[in-house]
């Protein structure tokens, strides 16, 4: 079955069509309040793989219980280096950044 069928679209088609096409200052600012919203999804997974409550991450990163939670929620975009912070001190991991071109 074609995605054009029962009018049936990709996301990749979806995004095209109601955000533009890549490149398009709209849609540049869906894909980076996508990689804000996944870093929060990836802390708040890891720190409940962990066992910690968002008040015991955010005291061992030297930060707030809201802070954590706006990250986790995409309400608030995290520094690279308290990024790194919560990944080292609060998690016991280990930051890794790529650069694709």
């Amino acid at each position: 079955m074609k995605a054009e069928e029962n009018n049936i679209m990709t996301l990749d088609q979806f995004k095209d069509k109601h955000y533009g096409k890549i490149g398009t200052k709209k849609r540049d600012e869906l894909q980076a309040g996508y990689e804000n919203f996944k870093i929060g999804a990836l802390i708040q997974e890891a720190r409940l793989e962990k066992g910690l409550a968002q008040a015991e991450l955010a005291a061992k990163v030297g930060t707030t219980k809201s802070y954590i939670s706006k990250i986790e929620n995409n309400l608030k975009e995290v520094r690279l280096s308290t990024l790194k912070k919560i990944i080292e001190l609060g998690l016991g991991g280990h930051l890794e950044l790529s650069i694709k071109l």
